[in-house]
């Protein structure tokens, strides 16, 4: 069996130093081949494009774009076996145990990393490692989903917000909620993305950092005129401009402006029912 050829991501510079060195020993052995690192997910992405990896050591908690946000990008034919590295988290944890997910735990043991490659290695040998790893990612991300979102049921009784204060400065801006895109939560903050329209210019996103949770946001926000697409995203319906097939089931929605958002499996579903297609 050849090397795997493996790329670190994880924000935290010491940590990335620790888990090379820890790696060196099957860098040595010729098992694994040390593609690159990432300090960030969107680096990570990048990387993905232009190189076959076979291994990745993946950081769940990273600004921007988190372990899971990663995944969710991933397009088809491009997905590495996972390892997540996290530090302790209840959560996270159940989510990995519950679908058999490869994890380690921070501060990383090395007898730990030995396993999760041979276990990685074992599944390369049988010949079933792009349907195993398919299966499992989706599995994990479904269960994110459905764990998330079980609780967000708007209240049909409720008078919806037209407008969303967003924190300046010096002064509060008042968006209309008619160009509001879309509402995300990466690394556990809040962003609007919004639609600023020039009569002489194409449409431009603007994006809000809001101190606002998602889920007060699913419950102020009409649901004829939004939807819950991903554990992490709102979006306006009437501005969704393409649905592009992607990962296990998902779509990739690109929004007015070209701003885009993946929903889950289970959402995406709901939307083609929603659009009737």
């Amino acid at each position: 069996m050849s090397a795997l050829r493996t790329l670190l991501v994880d924000d935290e510079a010491p940590a990335r130093k620790r888990l090379h060195k820890l790696l060196q020993p099957f860098v040595e052995e010729e098992r694994i081949e040390m593609v690159g690192e990432a300090a960030d997910g969107v680096e990570a992405l990048r990387i993905l494009e232009v190189e076959e990896v076979d291994l990745l050591f993946l950081d769940v908690q990273m600004p921007e774009l988190s372990g899971f946000d990663v995944l969710d990008r991933l397009p088809p034919g491009n997905r590495p076996a996972v390892v997540f590295v996290t530090a302790f988290d209840e959560y996270a944890v159940e989510a990995f145990q519950a679908n058999a997910a490869d994890y380690l735990l921070k501060p990383i043991e090395e007898g730990r990393i030995a396993e999760s490659i041979a276990r990685i290695e074992k599944r390369f040998s049988a010949g079933d490692a792009p349907t195993s790893t398919e299966d499992r990612l989706a599995e994990l991300l479904e269960y994110l989903d459905r764990q998330s979102m079980g609780e967000s049921v708007p209240s049909a009784k409720q008078d919806y917000i037209q407008q969303i204060s967003i924190p300046g400065k010096d002064r509060m801006i008042i968006v209309p909620v008619s160009d509001l895109l879309s509402a995300e939560v990466q690394d556990g903050i809040t962003r609007l993305y919004t639609l600023v329209q020039n009569p002489a210019h194409p449409p431009k996103v603007s994006r809000h950092i809001v101190s606002y949770t998602l889920e007060a946001l699913t419950h102020r926000l009409d649901p004829e005129a939004f939807m819950r697409v991903h554990r992490s995203a709102i979006v306006q319906v009437q501005y969704i401009r393409e649905m592009i097939s992607w990962f296990s089931g998902r779509y990739k929605l690109v929004l007015q402006g070209g701003h885009e958002v993946i929903a889950s499996r289970a959402r995406s579903k709901e939307l083609r029912a929603r659009l009737s297609l």
